[in-house]
């Protein structure tokens, strides 16, 4: 069975950086799109970050444009989200998700069915 497995998470003051990692412990990690949700507290979860299964493909959503940069390490198994210049605003519990195998709609919610635990990132003034 899959498992992901986030860490990285903790309290950084505004204007610092954090850099997520997931492990992906099931399938053949290079053959699945992987993506980053984000659900502050009392509202909706979204897509923030999500990279294509060959690597070479990224989607941001435009609160986090020019900020996030996601990548993935296939040797590793893992996948990174690298959150520069955080403001409160990006408080929220993060997932990792893993999409389709072999799938080039990553930049769709509906297609990651796989979930991590989530970790917590907190922003501070």
């Amino acid at each position: 069975q899959v498992e992901l497995v986030e860490s990285g998470g903790g309290l950084v003051q505004a204007g610092g950086s954090l850099r997520l990692s997931c492990s992906d412990s099931g399938g053949t990690f290079s053959t699945y799109p992987m993506g980053w949700f984000r659900q502050p507290p009392g509202k909706e979860r979204e897509l923030a970050a999500a990279i294509s299964w060959r690597g070479g493909s990224t989607y941001f959503a435009d609160s986090v444009k020019s900020r996030f940069t996601i990548s993935r390490d296939n040797a590793k198994r893992t996948v990174y989200l690298q959150m520069n210049s955080l403001n409160p605003e990006d408080t929220a519990v993060y997932y990792c998700a893993r999409g389709a195998r072999y799938s080039d709609t990553y930049q769709v919610p509906l297609e990651y069915g796989y979930w991590g635990q989530g970790t917590q990132v907190t922003v501070y003034s």
